[in-house]
């Protein structure tokens, strides 16, 4: 057993070699898709055509503090969590004093050269902060829905200031990391089934304050040939190049649309369908087996953590990870709305790469310093 403070030998006896490995080959995959979505602006725009070196940085820069979020013993996390938590809101606030605008949407914090996302790092916060609030209100029996008011506070707090940026996709993604977790307290039925009816309750209300680009997302969904030209071409020429891939694809730095530039945000909301166009089927069921190692792999952490704050921390980050893929490979096969959710170590982005990077060390740092054998999940 691995306790507390245990010497730095016997972590290195436990490093999660699988997790490390398999968060390594989704880097390596999306620096290489990076390469060839960005090399058809080679001519154009070097700034754009060296993107995978910006994206080495960062996935550099995340390792360097993923090491270090693995070096420190969970629990010291645990201690700070709240304060952790007011920091990620804090971030968000500033938003809207120092941020910069970028397509309609103010979501950037800049520091002479630097920029990053807050609402990104937020998921982490919130994650820690419900963890710390599930393992100080440790309860055996079923929970109700007014047991799960404050952690419904604290995800509700940032969502709404996510939402005002507007980024409609991050704040539902906090709110599915929320439901995520509350999935596993063993909440009541007849509080579920309340929740589910409120929730399908405020689905018109919510409609009723989308913005207008909000509503075309949703429209072209619905109704994808109604506007290939318009709000339905992001999505269309996505599927289109999915489909171009075949078996086998068409061969790296051959994709038709990517190469021709049909293919809009290649390097940030829609990686896949340049990987899918160049790899194919083949390819693409090995990146989606990737993702799905890493979900299966963060439950298997959980069920196994030596306490309920590693649990729910391990659940939460899978969650981050399990989300941020459903969504965007949704967007980009025509399954769900556009929303701009990136994919976890593919999509081009300082902020996400990073964020997920810490997602990663926090289930390595639960990983090292399990009790084997403990179902923790059990107990939730």
């Amino acid at each position: 057993m691995i306790g507390p403070h245990a010497p730095s030998g016997r972590m290195r006896d436990h490093f999660d070699w699988p997790l490390f490995i398999a968060a390594a080959l989704v880097a390596v995959l999306g620096v290489v898709n990076l390469y060839s979505a960005t090399s058809v602006y080679a001519g154009s725009s070097p700034t754009l055509a060296e993107m995978y070196i910006n994206q080495l940085y960062w996935l550099a820069i995340g390792g360097v503090a993923g090491a270090l979020v693995v070096a420190v013993d969970y629990h010291h996390i645990e201690r700070l969590a709240f304060v952790i938590y007011t920091l990620g809101v804090f971030g968000l606030i500033l938003v809207f004093i120092l941020g910069r605008d970028v397509r309609g949407a103010a979501r950037w914090i800049e520091l002479g050269s630097f920029r990053f996302q807050p609402s990104e790092f937020m998921k982490i916060c919130l994650v820690i902060a419900m963890a710390k609030f599930l393992h100080d209100d440790a309860k055996s029996e079923e929970r109700t829905l007014r047991d799960l008011a404050i952690p419904a506070v604290l995800t509700a707090v940032p969502a709404l200031l996510v939402a005002r940026q507007p980024d409609l996709g991050t704040a539902l993604l906090l709110v599915l990391v929320f439901l995520t977790i509350a999935s596993i307290t063993r909440l009541r039925l007849r509080s579920l089934l309340a929740f589910v009816g409120t929730a399908l309750v405020a689905v018109p209300i919510a409609w009723q304050y989308a913005l207008p680009y909000q509503r075309a997302r949703v429209t072209a969904f619905l109704n994808p040939a109604a506007d290939l030209s318009g709000t339905g071409y992001h999505a269309y020429h996505a599927r289109v190049a999915i489909g171009n891939g075949g078996i086998l694809g068409q061969g790296f730095m051959s994709g038709m649309q990517n190469q021709y530039r049909f293919l809009p945000d290649q390097y940030s909301d829609f990686p896949f369908p340049v990987f899918a166009e160049e790899w194919g089927f083949v390819g693409s069921l090995v990146l989606l087996g990737l993702y799905a190692f890493l979900v299966l792999w963060s439950v298997r952490i959980a069920a196994q953590a030596r306490d309920r704050f590693g649990a729910v921390l391990a659940v939460g980050c899978g969650a981050i990870i399990f989300w941020h893929t459903v969504f965007n490979l949704g967007m980009a096969s025509g399954l769900l709305p556009v929303v701009g959710i990136t994919l976890p170590l593919f999509s081009y982005g300082g902020s996400s790469v990073t964020t997920v990077l810490l997602a990663v060390a926090l289930l390595m740092n639960v990983s090292v310093r399990r009790y084997v054998g403990v179902s923790t999940l059990d107990r939730l």
